[in-house]
């Protein structure tokens, strides 16, 4: 029953949007969410409440944690995708900026097995409160920075929330949903997490076009601060406990992988030392090379996230029901294709062309996502999600400051040589994971 998950004003007001025509007939216009939630429990059938719920994943605990995700990434979204003009108005080079970029790498590596031990040993909640305290701090650091270097200060305390919360959201996932539905979790999950990179990009480039980069980022943050503590009073609320076993060491939770993890791994580290090497170019390639302003390229962020969230619903209930094998190929091919759509687009509807199949690469990530929890042990699924990707981060850490000493050569060049890496990360998959291990 929806009056007992007590699911958040935001999931409930989701699960209305997409498509719960018979409550909407009959409940006459609300002022409020809440008035919404309580019209939900009153007015549709416990069937069909029970059958939307079921189908979309949207058990409690689930849905708390992608409430957070989605508060708190509309602030971060104002200013994230725009941190490397930042740096730039800053006094930052090319090569300080795809350093930049591998220190987001390095500590989305180190950072995520502490965050599965931190989850597994004091709990999903108290793990979420700490994390978004620190990343407030971050956010801090990011406003009063009088210069470039002060930001990679700042970075250490912002990728808590975005590293060491990962492994924490899978195992709620894991912990609340059966194997058949984890696919469909992992897609709301996705889409509330990437609704705000289609709204936030938009406005904060209008905030930069009305008051310049370094205001308009400032002016961010501080509506990012301000979406802190809702994002706290939701996690405060979920319930799962600590679920840790005697098993701490980082060799015997690797122990516990299985073989097709490893594969899997393996390939995921090539497709994101892809993805890292022009990650925090693409950017400076649309303003810089291609001449479009800020205004212009948060638009194509956001056309980039709407082709996301529109493949994300069917492409996860397929998965669920036929296997996941086909849907990880596609998200590897369309990593592959995106630097290169990139730079040969000589038009603007070329470039919107481009982020389109940037869109794509998401296609096949909550199956890809549900693989990771359905070959991980469940007294250590935390830890394993953070291992898996502490390997994955430090192993592409370098790729970032490679991309920016070969945008030197030049700007053309890094998206070249991670078209390619794309295409050999997408051969190993194929090769290596049978269909009957991704189903």
């Amino acid at each position: 029953m929806v009056s007992r998950l007590k699911t958040p004003t935001v999931i409930s007001c989701f699960s209305v949007v997409l498509g719960d025509v018979a409550f909407r007939q009959s409940v006459r216009a609300k002022s409020t969410c809440r008035k919404l939630n309580r019209s939900l429990a009153i007015n549709q059938p416990p069937r069909l409440r029970a059958r939307v719920a079921d189908s979309l994943g949207l058990e409690r605990n689930v849905s708390l944690a992608s409430a957070a995700i989605f508060i708190l990434g509309l602030g971060e979204e104002l200013w994230k995708k725009f941190l490397p003009k930042y740096l730039e108005a800053l006094g930052a080079s090319a090569p300080v900026i795809g350093l930049f970029g591998t220190a987001q790498d390095f500590f989305d590596a180190i950072y995520q097995y502490p965050g599965g031990w931190l989850a597994d040993r004091v709990g999903r909640r108290r793990a979420f409160v700490t994390l978004v305290t620190a990343a407030s701090l971050g956010y801090l650091i990011y406003l009063f920075s009088p210069s470039w270097p002060f930001l990679f200060l700042g970075l250490a305390l912002v990728m808590t929330w975005q590293s060491m919360g990962s492994p924490a959201i899978f195992a709620v996932i894991g912990d609340s949903l059966p194997r058949e539905r984890r696919a469909m979790g992992f897609t709301v999950q996705s889409i509330l997490k990437r609704v705000p990179v289609v709204i936030a990009p938009l406005a904060g480039g209008l905030l930069i076009a009305r008051f310049g980069i370094v205001r308009g980022i400032h002016v961010s943050l501080v509506i990012t601060l301000l979406l802190a503590p809702v994002t706290l009073l939701l996690v405060r609320k979920i319930t799962l406990t600590a679920r840790g076993s005697e098993t701490t060491n980082i060799r015997k939770v690797w122990q516990t992988f299985h073989t097709v993890l490893k594969r899997l791994l393996i390939s995921d580290v090539i497709i994101r030392t892809c993805e890292g090497m022009t990650g925090v170019l693409t950017i400076l390639y649309v303003a810089n090379v291609l001449g479009y302003n800020l205004a212009i390229y948060g638009t194509l962020v956001a056309i980039q996230m709407v082709t996301s969230i529109v493949v994300y619903i069917p492409a996860g209930r397929i998965a669920d029901r036929i296997g996941r094998k086909p849907f990880v190929i596609a998200t590897f091919i369309s990593f592959a294709l995106y630097p290169l759509a990139v730079i040969f687009a000589s038009t603007f509807a070329l470039l919107v062309l481009a982020f389109v199949i940037g869109g794509l690469r998401e296609i096949g990530e909550p199956s890809r996502k549900a693989m990771i929890v359905d070959f991980a042990e469940e007294g250590v699924r935390a830890r394993s999600v953070g291992l898996y990707y502490l390997v994955r981060s430090l192993s592409i850490t370098p790729a970032a400051a490679i991309g920016g000493l070969l945008w030197k050569i030049a700007p053309e060049v890094p998206f070249v040589v991670a078209g390619i890496i794309g295409l050999i990360g997408t051969v190993v998959f194929t090769l290596t994971v049978e269909e009957r291990y991704a189903s």
